[in-house]
């Protein structure tokens, strides 16, 4: 039987063995987050919705203009429902418009403003991981 010293246990187990060792630090960054709940949680949402190739596709696809359902389709090679309800997911987002043209449905990009505050919120969490 082999002993395990008391660094291979924290190895092991890498858990403070202290309650809260500094208690004013934790409760300020508690605060701060607590603050930037929503952001955060908007950008968690973001990355979710953009951590699709597909998704990503249509978003890349349609900075080339406005498309119709069924040519966003052909161009990702899908079928039509597939594709609307990855266009609806985006849109429902805030990242695309939609305009009815009789039996046709055409998409383009929407929200400059939400491209460039996902840049920003980029470019934040960026700056504090370093």
């Amino acid at each position: 039987m082999q002993l395990m010293s008391t660094s291979d246990k924290m190895a092991s187990n890498p858990v403070c063995a202290i309650t809260c060792f500094e208690q004013e630090k934790v409760a300020r960054i508690k605060a701060k987050l607590a603050v930037e709940e929503h952001q955060l949680s908007q950008l968690a949402e973001w990355h979710k919705l953009l951590g699709n190739t597909t998704r990503l596709k249509i978003l890349s696809a349609l900075t080339q203009g406005e498309l119709c359902v069924c040519d966003v389709a052909h161009v990702l090679e899908l079928t039509v429902a597939a594709t609307s309800h990855q266009l609806k997911l985006l849109r429902n987002q805030g990242w695309l418009r939609l305009r009815n043209d009789g039996k046709m449905v055409y998409y383009q990009l929407h929200g400059e403003g939400r491209i460039n505050a996902m840049k920003k919120n980029m470019r934040d969490l960026l700056d504090r991981l370093g």
